[in-house]
């Protein structure tokens, strides 16, 4: 194999010194949730909130000193930017970041303040990745690639040996895969520990790599994902080997599944994970049949998650979960008829965020109105009682939350 299990005990012991040892819990609720025993490892807890600093300071630390005077680049959508431009200024070595050119403002701006030149280069990481290849050939810069490395993938494996310390009865370890560098790392170390011990990687839908390289079918591929840390269209040429030998399984979660794992890690473990750091739970909700009754490992990879779109996903999860809610409500358009609405809503306890009155844009007959009510409720149960209670009160409501 391109790495083996004393590489990974020798990359943890280099880098004990400077990278966490992160928390590995049992969560009970996520447990009764999903019906397997689930034991959170929190690489968002990482001072660049991604497990991605694990390997790029293992590459780092094996350069010559020759290298480390010319500088280093890598090609990043963001948490491997940030792992090889914080060791990189603590080391004094100078780094090159190559980012595509949507990558979330959070991301970008805090890869500058580790003191990293920033480059935004293509729509995706491949095309990102392409363009760092050229400027290191040009600048003689070594290329320290987010997964595609035997040191790397040793630095992300290490992982697996922390989880295993703490809990050695893991069955199951669940763990995102992009290119492949942290699912490899952690099956060589996890079953040189344990052989019995299985991995299952998780994939969106929309950036199935690995998935469809095992399968021997052509990927498709969307625009974006939610999972950008994860969006990789061409698997490593060293992780995919180590993947179909190791790995169990690969199975992929759509867009949905990934937000509502975001908005549970969130209300449940008060804990902020961007989307590829939530693809474990989404998958162990999506395949609750696959995991049931097992101990099940799940890495919660990284916590870059950018405000504003944080902001949509709870705003989101809050509407699935019946809390935020959207009714129209039919009424005479006569003086003191949406006071009446209000006062019922008020009796009910549900509390108006938002009202539009519409007269005009309507088939109901002429002086009848249409509202629709932005309303906080405690769940879909809860929905149902306030419609009942306006039926009660004359008044036609239906959900609107198209």
């Amino acid at each position: 194999m391109a790495v083996s299990l004393q590489d990974i005990r020798a990359a943890a012991a280099a880098i004990a010194d400077s990278v966490v040892d992160t928390p590995c819990l049992l969560s009970r609720t996520l447990s009764e949730i999903t019906g397997a025993s689930v034991y959170l490892k929190f690489e968002n807890h990482q001072f660049t909130a991604s497990f991605k600093e694990r390997g790029a300071l293992v590459k780092l630390l094996s350069l010559t000193p020759a290298q480390r005077a010319r500088g280093v680049i890598a090609a990043s959508a963001g948490n491997h930017a940030q792992g090889v431009a914080y060791h990189a200024r603590r080391l004094g070595i100078p780094a090159v970041i190559v980012m595509p050119r949507y990558t979330p403002a959070v991301k970008v701006e805090q890869t500058r303040a580790f003191g990293a030149e920033v480059v935004l280069e293509g729509e995706m990481f491949d095309d990102a990745k392409a363009h760092a290849l050229r400027v290191a050939e040009q600048r003689g810069l070594t290329m320290v690639h987010p997964y595609d490395d035997e040191q790397v993938i040793a630095g992300q494996g290490t992982i697996a040996l922390e989880m295993l310390s703490v809990y050695p009865e893991l069955e199951v370890l669940v763990v995102p895969i992009g290119g492949g560098g942290m699912i490899s790392g952690m099956a060589v170390a996890a079953r040189g520990i344990k052989p019995d011990i299985e991995l299952v990687g998780v994939e969106t839908v929309r950036f199935p790599s690995m998935y469809s390289a095992l399968k021997g079918i052509k990927p498709e591929f969307g625009r974006t994902t939610i999972a950008d840390g994860i969006a990789v269209k061409e698997p490593g040429r060293l992780t995919l080997p180590l993947v179909r030998e190791l790995v169990s399984d690969v199975l992929l979660v759509d867009e949905g599944e990934i937000e509502q794992a975001i908005v549970l890690l969130l209300e449940i473990e008060k804990t902020v994970v961007e989307g590829a750091g939530a693809v474990g739970l989404a998958c162990l909700l999506r395949h609750r049949e696959r995991f049931a009754g097992r101990k099940v490992g799940l890495v919660l990879s990284g916590g870059n998650i950018d405000p504003l779109m944080l902001s949509d996903i709870i705003e989101r999860g809050m509407v699935r979960a019946g809390r935020l809610t959207r009714l129209q409500v039919e009424l005479r358009d006569l003086p003191g008829s949406l006071a009446e609405v209000t006062a019922c809503l008020a009796a009910a306890n549900a509390n108006i965020e938002e009202v539009h009155h519409q007269r005009a844009f309507t088939n109901l007959p002429v002086r009848t109105a249409e509202v629709d009510f932005v309303l906080e409720t405690r769940g879909h149960e809860h929905v149902q009682q306030i419609i009942e209670a306006l039926a009660r009160a004359g008044f036609a409501a239906r959900l609107h939350n198209d």
